[in-house]
């Protein structure tokens, strides 16, 4: 049976997936990890890739048969290296916020956002930080784009991947040639050029090398060299691909440890908002993007006190169950959580201008505390803050005509879908595979490399792979959305509260 396999090295965990030639996943495996916060930096060391990697790819039974592969992971962030790919400092994830002064000096001077997680404004950090390891820069990429490297030879990036490093002019599909000049006179004392560091920006459906003898080596043997690979994607790309929103008026949103929607547009917006990303699809389509860095973290960390709590009685319970009666559970609080508020602020949030987080709870005494009410806060909260970002669209006339949802949140049925209708006001849909994400949507564009000569993406996708495909479709209701409207607002007041902490604590 010929397959097609897409890797993703997440936020939380390490997966493998493949696909069979109708784009039905197959065979799983994956591997947990988590990021570190050494010396004020969140951080992964690279090492525990390749441990992560030969874990995950254990669990696909299929390897031999695998006609096509790619590699995505966590996007943007920073790994620089010198000349020989030697890592210079450790690896700056996306869920750092400590380059607040080159992302507002680069959005002035390109009049472009340029979030502070984006390669660029980490590289622009250091120079402005006098940072040692500056002047022996001889690449910077993603975590993508050197796991792909590192098995191929290739140092190159999907386009999607590449419009989260440095912005992109969609109509070549490559970096903005204006804006590079921009940089290059801005770095005109350094001993490189930005030209030089960046990685090739390559289209999906575009062949980005194969796994050579050295890479099927750091894989163990697992795979055999010579496997075709599709460019390698940010998890913002392959969330795109797995829902199949790439066609203008389309979006999604993927929610695990971070949440962020992308929506396909059918024009620019009016002006530059600090907001809003913009990026592209994997084809180089252009994306509006909120980005919120935090999300199930919390729900996460609370979800293991009251584990530890129902062992005290004795009670054993799985990871999978506990999740799912809690969501349940959370079904039967108030609309608007009893005035119970949450802010899940693990790290900094852009689109609230926080550079710093501190997961609160906060309740007035006549708020109704309930077990129900304060499960729902948490994953009100999980979306609270995309919501401000997804009205800034609403208020440019952006038009969503799907909006798909996947990742972790979505894995019990029908709750966080529910709060997500209610939260965007509209039909969400999830499909079977919501749950797979990201190594899912890396495999559809692996079949894509293979399969799809003379057609576009959007046309593989809707045809190959989605069409008659059944998901589920959560239309909003009305009390959820008015329940969720008052929760935001007083969520947004209570942001005083929580910039407070960040403050005093």
């Amino acid at each position: 049976m010929n397959t097609f396999l897409g890797i993703e090295l997440g936020s939380t965990r390490i997966k493998a997936v493949s696909v069979n030639t109708a784009c039905v996943p197959v065979f799983s495996g994956d591997y947990t990890w988590k990021s570190r916060y050494e010396n004020g930096v969140w951080t992964y060391p690279l090492e525990e890739v390749w441990t992560g990697l030969k874990a995950a790819l254990g669990g696909i039974q299929d390897r031999r048969q695998v006609q096509a592969m790619g590699v995505s992971a966590m996007m943007h962030g920073y790994l620089a290296f010198d000349q020989n790919w030697k890592l210079l400092t450790p690896f700056r994830t996306w869920q750092n916020t400590m380059t607040a002064q080159a992302a507002e000096e680069l959005t002035a001077l390109f009049d472009f956002n340029i979030p502070q997680r984006w390669s660029i404004a980490h590289l622009y950090q250091a120079v402005l930080n006098g940072e040692p390891h500056v002047e022996r820069i001889a690449h910077i990429t993603t975590l993508a784009g050197y796991v792909h490297f590192m098995l191929t030879g290739v140092n190159a990036v999907g386009i999607g991947e590449a419009s989260g490093m440095f912005p992109i002019d969609s109509s070549v599909h490559n970096y903005n040639e204006e804006m590079l000049q921009k940089f290059e006179k801005l770095t005109a004392e350094q001993p490189w050029s930005i030209r030089d560091l960046l990685p090739r920006v390559l289209p999906a459906g575009t062949l980005a090398g194969e796994l050579t003898e050295e890479g099927a080596r750091l894989l163990d043997g697992l795979l055999s060299p010579g496997i075709p690979f599709a460019p390698p994607e940010g998890d913002a790309g392959t969330g795109m691909a797995a829902t199949n929103a790439v066609a203008p008026r389309t979006g999604n949103v993927s929610a695990g440890t971070s949440i962020f929607s992308m929506v396909v547009l059918e024009k620019p917006l009016s002006k530059v908002y600090p907001e809003i990303d913009m990026v592209t699809t994997p084809a180089g389509a252009p994306v509006a993007m909120v980005h919120c860095n935090n999300c199930t973290g919390d729900m996460n960390a609370w979800a293991g006190i009251l584990g530890e709590t129902a062992e005290l009685f004795g009670a054993s319970v799985s990871t999978g169950e506990l999740f799912t009666k809690l969501y349940q559970k959370s079904l039967e609080g108030d609309p608007d959580c009893g005035g119970v508020l949450t802010y899940n602020y693990l790290a900094g949030e852009g689109v609230t201008h926080l550079d710093a987080g501190r997961p609160l709870v906060v309740r007035r005494p006549d708020s109704t505390f309930t077990l129900a009410n304060f499960l729902r806060s948490q994953l009100y909260a999980t979306m609270a803050t995309l919501k401000i970002g997804m009205d800034i669209l609403a208020s440019e006339g952006v038009m969503i005509d799907t909006l798909t949802g996947h990742g972790g949140l979505f894995k019990t049925p029908v709750v966080g879908q529910r709060y997500l209708a209610a939260a965007s006001n509209a039909p969400v849909t999830c499909m079977e595979t919501a749950g797979e994400g990201g190594p899912y949507g890396m495999a559809l564009l692996a079949a894509y490399l293979h399969n799809g000569q003379g057609r576009t993406l959007v046309e593989f996708l809707a045809r190959d792979v989605f069409e008659g495909i059944p998901g589920s479709v959560q239309k909003p209701d009305e009390k959820d959305i008015i329940g969720f409207r008052s929760y935001l607002e007083r969520f947004r007041v209570g942001l005083a509260v929580e910039r407070t902490a960040v403050s005093h604590l």
